[in-house]
């Protein structure tokens, strides 16, 4: 139904007055209206089961069951309450016009009947039943969006249990027999032994760094069981008190070796005199692990990355800027959302999920993050913290 194409929208009247029905008939359907008759309410009950017009005129006084009793059962039955129904009345007692708008009736004209008026009130409810309509429509489409966005984060939360459980046995597995083989080189260096040709020689320094590598990759995918991202509680975290400089200097050295694969030039430049403060490490080095590696991901070799951090108003301001290809604002509109990608990535396996973390770890500190980015600019990522 439409309110400007009249043609549309079909009214029913329903009087006992076959002059007032030839009148009000004449006069709807010359101002561009489908109109249906009924001459008792019986008629007009029993023609609604076959079509639904989009309004009723009802009389008030008509044999068998009166406009009142039409009324009461129309809008008793499901199929027919939403239709709008305006009284026709020679009653003039305001407790009979309250009696019907009680009822259910949405408006009433008083005998005889003015066209313009009609006409007037018609078109006026015809317009508020469309946007009803409209309204009903826009919200079962949010509760549509809701819901996929519900199953959306059922799925996510079944994706971390899931690489959780996958991935601990073998990481855990390679932490052992790079713990015994560090024990056994330390014993055989201490005993002054060499090493049997079955046995390769590795400095005890990178044993140890491959040791402290898989026990944090250990800790984040405990850490990702032990997670829970919902609208209730939030991320889980552990705080301590830490500093940041330390952490981000374990980071680029724990990144290292991609660093050099992609001949990246980072500089750490946030102060060491920054002052502590109260965050979870291990979610703290995912999130500056993420930032460093998306503009890896993002750009050719070569590129420069810097990590500098400030105190502004209370917060903790950090920045992970690059001198990449950078970012439309499209893209950094909603980067952070779940299984959004950049369309620049030099990997197509990426599932999205690592900005879309950040944010959830970020925000759970109670921080902000964002990005300030354009095309051929390069990009600067931030976040804040609650010093």
């Amino acid at each position: 139904m439409s309110v400007g194409n009249r043609q549309q929208s079909i009214v029913l009247i329903v009087d006992d007055n076959p002059t007032n029905l030839g009148v009000l008939f004449d006069s709807l359907y010359d101002s561009g209206f489908k109109v249906l008759v009924a001459q008792d309410g019986m008629s007009a009950i029993e023609q609604l089961q076959y079509i639904k017009p989009d309004l009723i005129l009802l009389d008030v006084m008509m044999p068998g069951i009166d406009g009142f009793e039409t009324c009461r059962r129309l809008k008793a039955d499901e199929a027919t309450r939403d239709i709008p129904v305006i009284f026709m009345t020679a009653l003039v007692e305001t407790v009979d016009k309250v009696r019907g708008l009680r009822i259910g009736a949405v408006d009433y004209v008083t005998k005889p009947i003015e066209h313009e008026e009609v006409l007037a009130r018609i078109t006026t409810h015809l317009t508020l039943q469309n946007l009803s309509h409209q309204l009903q429509e826009n919200n079962e489409h949010l509760q549509q969006e809701i819901n996929e966005r519900k199953r959306a984060e059922e799925a996510l939360r079944v994706f971390f249990h899931a690489v959780s459980h996958d991935l601990r046995n073998p990481v855990a597995g390679m932490l052992i027999v790079l713990r015994n083989l560090l024990a056994k080189q330390t014993e055989e260096q201490q005993s002054g032994e060499q090493s049997s040709p079955a046995t390769a020689a590795v400095p005890v320094s990178t044993l140890e760094r491959m040791i402290h590598s898989s026990e944090r990759q250990l800790e984040l995918i405990n850490s990702l069981l032990e997670t829970h991202i919902n609208e209730t509680q939030g991320m889980v975290l552990q705080p301590e008190t830490i500093q940041l400089q330390p952490l981000a200097q374990a980071v680029i050295l724990d990144l290292e070796p991609l660093l050099v694969q992609n001949q990246v030039v980072l500089t750490n430049l946030i102060p060491l005199d920054l002052p502590r403060f109260s965050a979870d490490p291990a979610q703290l080095w995912r999130v500056l692990e993420n930032l460093i590696t998306n503009a890896l991901k993002h750009n050719s070799p070569g590129i420069m990355v810097r990590l500098n951090a400030e105190v502004q108003d209370k917060f903790i301001r950090c920045t992970v800027e690059d001198n990449g290809v950078g970012l439309n604002l499209e893209e950094g509109r909603n980067l952070f959302d779940l299984y959004e990608r950049g369309t620049q990535s030099q990997h197509s396996s990426g599932l999205g999920l690592g900005l879309y973390l950040c944010r959830q770890i970020i925000e759970g500190h109670g921080g902000q993050i964002g990005v300030v980015s354009g095309v051929g600019t390069g990009a600067t990522f931030w976040f804040t913290l609650p010093c």
